[in-house]
């Protein structure tokens, strides 16, 4: 497997770099984790959805290349909005440098967008040109190994004040997630 680092844009380092990818895929496979959906994953996404009053929400599994929502709630008749040049969630992969997910990832904390647009580093994403992304709210999956498998988060098409309310809930929802992936695992 090879990776290749992330690639500068402009002044913008678009996708962090992510040394940990190797290892995070060797656990993701261990664990039977970011190769197929699975309704337990959408039902967690269906539920953060709802909590945060939100129309995406995402369990995201990560390796070298893409991303992989093993859980996604989207819209029944997702619109797109004004700008966007295409829907958010029509699939199930996104690349690795679109999004916000692989930032948390390789942060290991929590990330709060309230506005894209007010960040520079973060509007230029491609997610909010192509999908009209206005707002991030995501938190990592750091399994008992230390790990970062990959985050659950929610978005927005436009923007959210989400509060110390809102960072304390994801990160709340991520441990829980955490537990119930680690439950997988037959302990030695």
């Amino acid at each position: 497997m090879s990776y290749d680092p992330p690639r500068p844009v402009g002044r913008l380092l678009l996708t962090p770099e992510d040394r940990d990818a190797p290892e995070r895929v060797r656990r993701l496979r261990l664990l039977g984790l970011g190769e197929r959906a699975e309704p337990a994953f959408d039902a967690f996404a269906d539920r953060l959805a709802e909590v945060a009053s939100v129309p995406y929400a995402m369990v995201t599994f990560i390796d070298e290349n893409r991303q992989f929502f093993a859980g996604l709630h989207t819209p029944q008749r997702p619109e797109k909005p004004q700008g966007a040049t295409a829907v958010f969630g029509n699939g199930r992969y996104l690349a690795r440098d679109q999004g916000f997910c692989p930032h948390v990832v390789v942060r290991r904390k929590a990330l709060v967008l309230e506005d894209v647009a007010d960040y520079p580093r973060f509007a230029g994403n491609p997610i909010v040109d192509d999908y009209g992304v206005r707002s991030y709210l995501g938190a990592p999956l750091i399994d008992r190994t230390g790990i970062a498998l990959g985050t659950v988060c929610v978005l927005d098409v436009r923007p959210r004040p989400w509060g110390r309310g809102g960072l304390e809930t994801i990160k709340s929802m991520a441990a829980e997630l955490t537990a119930q992936i680690e439950g997988r695992e037959a302990f030695p």
